[in-house]
């Protein structure tokens, strides 16, 4: 068994939304949820089991409505929130909830997609938009020790405060994002650095920096891109570092505090790029999706906080000439593309490292199918050794 070959799942049915579960670190588990119109949308709890090469699945129902997007809890690995689409009197809204899955995964509820049996996931409490439009997406604390789930809606951002134990959730603060011709937000990230203090959104083809405690900009990137935003993520490691994607094509790192000019732009792909994420870990590792049905894995070693190369520890029976060989500068790693995957036959929304192993990732394709594949072995060890 190839232990490099990718793990294929298919949903059966469309979707879009893929997050791993975040406050899980012992198993490698990804969250995923489906879209239809005609028979029930569903939540895919994915166990993957790395030993063995497979995936176990628990599946249940989401009541609600066709699912757009969705982010796991980051201090209780049974809470997830969805954005959904509620159609209800010949209108079309984009609303949110959060739901609560059972404490532990079933490896015996393994059932058949089709199966009547799915259980419904357990909702906690509605996210309260009413007064705000559409939703594009929930926000949780990056290092889980608040309470307070951020909302990115069409022309605000919203806070609530989550009781989960009480099934509330309170509305604590709004404020509106005004910009030139009034575009609507796309999506928004939750900075790890400055005390967790800071989100970034963006709106059509800029992005802005806001600082929650005071809800004012802290800096801003006009026309970051030539067409709309799709996605942003933060370096886990570098505090003012962050990458960016969109309709262009395009893959830019930035450093906030000088937004004139990125510091670097990708053009690997040949259509919209929906995904950008940093690796946990290894901050030089960076994943992308599109719509040309690819995921590309790239090592971006010059804007990374791992250095350039390190001195392997001898053994102090060594032979000086070994000493002169590991003493040897070696070539430093340069930029570029490490791998490029190509399962995927319908356009990729999503991407995701897994947090219980940093070598481990999932694509999610419109067409309802999920591949997990790791970091190459040679990639894995240039980074360790």
């Amino acid at each position: 068994m190839d232990e490099e070959a990718p793990v294929i799942y298919g949903l059966e049915f469309q979707a879009r939304a893929l997050t791993a579960q975040t406050a899980e670190t012992d198993s490698i588990r990804f969250l995923v949820g489906t879209q239809s119109l005609r028979a029930e949308n569903q939540i895919h709890h994915i166990d993957f089991d790395d030993e063995n090469n497979l995936i176990n699945k628990n599946v249940y129902v989401h009541r609600e409505g066709e699912i757009w997007s969705m982010s796991a809890s980051t201090f209780d690995k049974t809470l997830l929130s969805t954005c959904y689409n509620n159609t209800a009197d010949a209108k079309s809204e984009l609303r949110s909830a959060v739901w609560q899955l059972p404490e532990s995964f079933n490896s015996s509820n393994v059932v058949d997609d089709q199966s009547n049996s799915h259980e419904s996931l357990q909702l906690v409490c509605h996210l309260d938009t009413s007064q705000f439009g559409d939703i594009k997406g929930t926000l949780w604390h990056p290092a889980g020790e608040s309470h307070t789930v951020v909302g990115v809606m069409d022309t605000h951002i919203v806070q609530w405060d989550l009781d989960s134990a009480a099934s509330t959730a309170k509305l604590i603060g709004s404020t509106i994002v005004e910009g030139r011709g009034h575009p609507k937000l796309t999506c928004g990230r939750w900075n790890p650095h400055h005390n967790c203090s800071q989100i970034a959104t963006a709106n059509d083809t800029s992005i802005r920096g806001w600082d929650l405690r005071s809800m004012k900009q802290v800096y801003h990137m006009e026309n970051a891109h030539a067409q709309l935003v799709r996605d942003l993520d933060f370096n886990p490691n570098k505090q003012y570092y962050m990458a960016t994607c969109g309709d262009d094509c395009k893959v830019k790192f930035w450093d906030t505090r000088n937004t004139t000019e990125p510091l670097m732009v990708f053009s690997e792909h040949s259509h919209w790029v929906w995904t950008v994420r940093y690796n946990h870990f290894h901050d030089q590792l960076v994943l992308t999706s599109s719509s040309d049905s690819r995921v590309v894995l790239n090592n971006i070693v010059s804007l990374s906080s791992e250095p350039f190369g390190r001195l392997v520890e001898k053994d102090d029976e060594d032979s000086e000439e070994e000493d002169e060989v590991e003493d040897r500068p070696r070539e430093p790693p340069k930029d570029g593309v490490i791998s490029t995957y190509e399962e995927h036959e319908d356009s990729v929304y999503a991407v995701d490292w897994s947090t219980a192993d940093p070598w481990v990732f999932a694509s999610l394709s419109y067409d309802g199918r999920l591949v997990i594949n790791r970091v190459p072995r040679t990639e894995k060890y240039k980074i360790l050794l």
